[in-house]
């Protein structure tokens, strides 16, 4: 017998607004709407995680809002309240910094996150390691599309002992692209 599937008022919210905010976005394939990255974490949480923590799910589907498009952090608490929007907090980018540094810190901050951020965290990374599996964005070499496995790789070894299964899906990649 299959789990029924819930669905509350503020997931839904949060779908929209997300939604809304990357609504003239496409992932770097320039092709596929942005859109579904967000939806393919919160989804990637809840069925392959098992996660069904509505914070974890609606933060799952903001988490770029703040660095990738108009939202601030302001917007994100009136709207969704404070421990929601502490979550996006932590698994945001200061866009502000040079991209080698931002990249150095998401690895340093990894391990030291809150268990619900690791979780994000796992599931984005996850989603973004399968496109980068099926479609490489426009103009990355296969030097770039190598590095970003074995950053990927540091950030996830840092958020180890967050979720097993995706963590083993994780792993699987990694094995595939003799990541170690």
């Amino acid at each position: 017998m299959e789990k029924p599937i819930h669905c509350t008022a503020k997931l839904m919210q949060g779908l929209q607004f997300a939604a809304i905010k990357h609504r003239t976005q496409r992932r770097k394939d320039n092709e596929t709407p942005y859109i579904n990255h967000p939806i393919n974490v919160a989804t990637i949480l809840a069925v392959e995680g098992g996660i069904s923590d509505e914070t974890v799910l609606v933060a799952a589907l903001l988490h770029d809002t703040v660095e990738d498009t108009d939202t601030t952090f302001e917007e994100i608490e009136t709207q969704f309240g404070a421990e929601i929007c502490g979550l996006v907090r932590e698994v945001t980018d200061d866009k502000s910094l040079a991209k080698d540094i931002r990249k150095q810190l998401q690895i340093q901050k990894a391990a030291n996150s809150s268990f619900k951020a690791k979780l994000v965290k796992l599931a984005d990374k996850l989603d973004n390691l399968r496109d980068l599996n099926s479609k490489a964005p426009i103009g990355w070499s296969l030097e770039r599309q190598e590095q970003y496995y074995v950053w990927a790789k540091k950030v996830v070894d840092n958020l180890r002992g967050t979720n097993a299964e995706l963590e083993r899906r994780l792993d699987d990649i990694f094995k595939q692209k003799n990541i170690l």
